[in-house]
């Protein structure tokens, strides 16, 4: 047997009969040649951290437009903390941690400048609306065209949304989206003085705890916990109810109505000033996939711009600049 059999071996005598065998992949769009070192959702996890659109994340906000200093998070932290997160349970379940590695890396791949408030100005702005869940697909499919595995393409897809993932593993992604950004968006909130710890509520922190470890800590167990011998990964309804309150609060305080959140109101401008722009001059936006859609392309390029190159962008077009000559 090459690595990769010996691999595949090692998966079907120690994962959980719940488990998503490499094996067993319902394969890729284009039939591609088997690697003879890694997997198949191994080789989709490569693929994802070595596209252009994955190293964009490191300069896209997260929660808070343009913050100052270097430990708030940005989407490319945030997809890390994910996939850490989903990578403890997937072992603690003994799920297949490359396949929850791999969605994980890849499922806010879509995601625009300015956090939410870009994504709600581009659902205002395109016709047929936009949902980052469903740009992410569209990066790995037709942007960056990586030919990933149908559970990986699912899984992305299905991370946020009405429509619940095919895999356990999927399942396993969408809960440590919440478990991440809900504790770390509360992080970046005390650092940056919208939150005390002591204003969460203190009938949630009973239950959850009362530090951002001791609250990962407390819904990373309950959920293996909960899930031994389950198809359906799922925390227990207290630890779910406290969460789901936890998310209340932070929408509140801090995502709906806070003094960082000022700054959004900015955003739209912005993007409605770019969107308008380039569906008016498309020579402008270089080198891009044009599928027949003109609104799509322009939707893709600005959904794919890091928060400065958005800025870059808007102030080159609208900005006047000073004039120097003598």
């Amino acid at each position: 047997m090459n690595v990769r059999e010996l691999t595949e071996d090692i998966e079907r005598r120690t994962l959980s009969p719940f488990a998503t065998l490499s094996v067993d992949t319902a394969g890729r769009r284009e039939p591609a040649p088997l690697c003879e070192l890694r997997t198949e959702f191994q080789r989709d996890r490569d693929k994802i951290i070595h596209c252009k659109s994955f190293r964009r994340l490191k300069h896209k906000t997260q929660v808070f437009v343009t913050p100052e200093g270097d430990h708030y998070r940005t989407r490319l932290t945030h997809t890390l903390e994910v996939s850490q997160i989903g990578r403890t349970i997937a072992r603690g379940l003994r799920l297949n941690e490359d396949l929850v590695e791999a969605i994980a890396l890849g499922h806010d791949l879509g995601h625009t400048p300015f956090g939410h408030a870009g994504e709600k100005a581009l659902n205002i702005l395109c016709e047929n609306g936009f949902r980052h869940n469903e740009q992410s697909l569209r990066v790995v499919d037709c942007i960056e065209n990586l030919n990933l595995t149908a559970e990986v393409r699912d899984g992305i897809l299905c991370h946020t949304g009405p429509e619940t993932a095919k895999t356990p593993e999927g399942k396993v992604v969408r809960i440590a989206d919440r478990i991440a950004y809900i504790n770390h968006d509360i992080d970046d909130a005390i650092r940056g003085g919208i939150l005390k710890e002591d204003d969460l509520p203190a009938e949630i922190t009973a239950i959850l705890g009362n530090s951002h470890g001791k609250r990962i800590d407390t819904l990373v167990k309950d959920i293996i916990y909960n899930s031994m011998d389950k198809a359906e990964p799922e925390l227990t309804p207290k630890i779910g109810a406290a969460m789901d309150g936890l998310r209340e609060f932070m929408f509140e305080r801090v995502y709906l109505d806070s003094t960082a959140k000022a700054e959004e109101k900015k955003v739209f401008g912005i993007m409605a000033g770019l969107f308008r722009y380039y569906r008016e001059n498309p020579d402008k936006m270089g080198s891009i996939r044009d599928d027949g859609d003109p609104e799509q392309v322009v939707c893709d390029y600005i959904a794919g711009m890091s928060d400065r190159f958005a800025l870059y962008c808007y102030n080159n077009i609208y900005i006047p600049k000073s004039w120097n000559k003598i």
